[in-house]
């Protein structure tokens, strides 16, 4: 059966200190928005924030206290000492999910996304919001949203009641 429905709301964050100050025009958000809807979600927009705890984990909260179903960071998940969007996402956590994390490392790293293979991210539940730290290239984007698409559908409609235990 195909499905028709929407799979809900969905809102990036785009971590970039050069983005949230306008020094550089936004190349990755509409890729990540592009995916999104075509996986089956309603984007309710593209969020920049400069690489600080405060400014990421504000922008996960007010996401989550939106209702959105999920959201995508893009960037600051490596080893700088300005990537900082694990840490700012772990606070906003109520349940990681390891595995998922796992999985966009592994697939990125067979890819040839090294940031993706070298990335910190988490993937966890805040709420009913599945909320995914994605590295910053195009690359990690493209495949991370390949192998995250399946795997969210699942996570989404244990949240949301539709698959009874």
């Amino acid at each position: 059966m195909e499905r028709t429905a929407k799979l809900g709301r969905a809102l990036v964050v785009l971590v970039d200190d050069r983005l949230a100050h306008g020094e550089h025009e936004d190349n990755t958000g509409p890729l990540v928005t592009e995916l999104l809807e075509e996986a089956g979600f309603i984007v309710d927009g593209t969020v920049a924030v400069a690489g600080e705890i405060v400014e990421i984990r504000n922008a996960l909260n007010t996401a989550v206290i939106g209702g959105v179903d999920l959201v995508i960071t893009v960037g600051g998940t490596g080893v700088s000492p300005r990537d900082v969007t694990p840490d700012a996402t772990v606070g906003v956590l109520d349940r990681p999910l390891p595995g998922v994390a796992e999985a966009l490392r592994a697939s990125g790293l067979a890819a040839g996304a090294v940031d993706a293979g070298i990335s910190r991210g988490v993937v966890g539940v805040s709420g009913s919001t599945l909320v995914v730290n994605l590295a910053g290239s195009r690359s990690s984007v493209r495949d991370g949203m390949a192998t995250l698409t399946p795997l969210v559908q699942h996570v989404i409609e244990q949240l949301s009641g539709l698959e009874e235990a």
